[in-house]
C-alpha cells in the first residue's frame, strides 16, 4: 500500500472558537477552523512548547488544508471578565487593583458545530502528524482551552463504515473531503438521495509567479510563523461545495430537536412580512420575478419579533429551492441567505430540478392516455 498523503481531523464539540484578527476586548471567531488553530492543536499533540513549535511550523505550514462544514453551528456570546485583583498598568504609569482594574470582554463561540479537516502534503510529515494525533501528549482543545472535543480528533472509519482511500487520496483537497462520508446525526436527517452537498473551504496556493487569485478568494491571516509572540502571514481560501456520500446510520440516535417554525397567523409577523415585501419592491431578491412570499434567514426571533433584515422576499420557485436545500443540509435556527453569492449555484441547480420535475408531472397529467375501462 502507498504511504499516506492525507490525514483527517474531526473537530466537533459543544463549543469551538477559532480566533480572527479581532482585538482583546471583543474576541470573535471565524466560521471554520483556522490553520493556526489546527497547527497549534498538532503541536500540542506532539508535546511541543510555544518556543519549540517554531522550528516545526515551516514544515507544518507546507501541508495544504481543506475544511468541510458538516454542521456550521450557532454563534454564542460569552460575558467574560479579566484582571480582577491582579493589578493593571494605567496610562499615567500607575497600577490599579480590584474591580476598577477589571476588563469586561466578549468572547464568541461556535456552539454544536462539526468540521472535517483534511491535511495533505509530504508523506513523512503526514505520518508524524498521524502518530501524534493517535496518541496526543497534551490535551487537545478546539481553539480555546475551555473547548474540549466531543470526539477523538484523529478521524478514522468506524467498523461499520467505509471510506474511499482513507489515507491515500489521488487527488486534491476537494477529492479528499469527498472521500469521507457524511454521518447521520438524527434519524430524521436521512436525505432522500444517497449523497449530500456540503460547503467547504479549500486552501489556494500559487501554481506559478504569474498566477493571479480570483476575486472571490478570501484572505485569512492564520498561517502561523511563531506562537510566542503570535505572528501570522496571510493565506488564500476558496469557498466551494463538495458532494459527499451519506454514511451508514449509527446504532443509537439522539431524538431530533423540533424544527424551528414561524407563527404565520401572528398579526405582527404579517406586518413585518408586508414591510419586507415593500422594501424589496415586491420582487424576488434572487431572480427578480414578482415576489409572493418571504423567507426567514434565521428563526431566532420568529413568531412576530422578526427584524426586517431577517427576512427576504422571494418568488415561490426560489422559496421552494432554498427550503429544499436547507432541509437537505439539516439546518437549524440559522438558514440560507439567498443574497449571498456562495449559495447562487446551489439555488440555480435546485430551481432547475424543481422545474424539470414539475414539467414532467404536467406532461404526465395532460398527455398520457387515460385508462379505458
Amino acid at each position: 500500500m502507498n504511504s499516506p498523503n492525507t490525514v483527517y481531523l474531526r473537530l466537533e464539540g459543544p463549543l469551538q472558537s477559532w480566533g480572527d484578527t479581532s482585538k482583546f476586548v471583543i474576541r470573535r471567531t471565524m466560521d471554520a477552523p483556522t490553520k493556526s488553530g489546527v497547527l497549534g492543536m498538532i503541536c500540542c499533540a506532539m508535546g511541543l512548547s510555544r518556543a519549540e513549535a517554531r522550528a516545526r511550523l515551516a514544515d507544518l505550514n507546507a501541508l495544504a488544508m481543506g475544511v468541510r462544514i458538516d454542521r456550521p453551528g450557532t454563534q454564542w456570546w460569552d460575558y467574560h471578565t479579566v484582571g480582577a485583583g491582579i493589578g493593571m498598568t494605567t496610562a499615567a504609569g500607575g497600577v490599579k487593583f480590584g474591580a476598577q482594574g477589571t476588563i469586561i470582554t466578549r468572547r464568541v463561540y461556535l456552539a454544536d458545530a462539526s468540521f472535517l479537516v483534511a491535511l495533505q502534503g509530504d508523506e513523512t510529515i503526514i505520518k508524524q502528524v498521524t502518530d501524534a494525533l493517535r496518541s496526543p501528549k497534551w490535551a487537545l482543545y478546539l481553539g480555546r482551552k475551555s473547548c474540549p472535543p466531543a470526539l477523538p480528533v484523529f478521524a478514522q472509519p468506524r467498523q461499520d463504515e467505509t471510506w474511499t482511500n482513507p489515507m491515500r487520496v489521488d487527488g486534491d483537497l476537494k477529492a479528499a473531503l469527498a472521500a469521507v462520508p457524511w454521518s447521520l446525526r438524527y434519524k430524521d436527517d436521512a436525505p432522500d438521495e444517497t449523497s449530500i452537498a456540503l460547503p467547504c473551504l479549500i486552501e489556494r496556493r500559487k501554481t506559478n509567479d504569474n498566477d493571479t487569485a480570483p476575486i472571490e478568494a478570501e484572505v485569512w491571516y492564520d498561517e502561523s510563523v511563531c506562537f510566542d509572540p503570535p505572528v501570522h502571514h496571510p493565506r488564500l481560501v476558496m469557498r466551494d461545495v463538495v458532494k459527499v456520500n451519506v454514511g451508514q446510520p449509527i446504532q443509537q440516535y439522539t431524538p431530533a430537536p423540533p424544527r424551528p417554525r414561524a407563527d404565520y397567523t401572528n398579526a405582527e409577523y404579517k406586518k413585518r412580512r408586508a414591510a419586507r415585501l415593500d422594501a424589496d419592491h415586491g420582487l424576488c431578491v434572487f431572480c427578480k420575478s414578482p415576489a409572493t412570499t418571504v423567507q426567514h434567514i434565521t428563526y431566532r426571533h420568529a413568531g412576530g419579533d422578526e427584524k426586517q433584515d431577517e427576512l427576504r422576499a422571494l418568488c415561490r420557485l426560489c422559496h421552494d429551492a432554498v427550503t429544499m436545500i436547507e432541509y437537505g443540509l439539516g439546518m437549524g435556527l440559522d438558514r440560507i441567505d439567498p443574497c449571498e453569492p456562495r449559495w447562487r449555484e446551489d439555488i440555480l441547480q435546485k430551481r432547475g430540478e424543481i422545474i424539470a420535475f414539475r414539467s414532467l408531472e404536467t406532461r404526465r397529467r395532460h398527455f398520457e392516455p387515460e385508462d379505458v375501462e
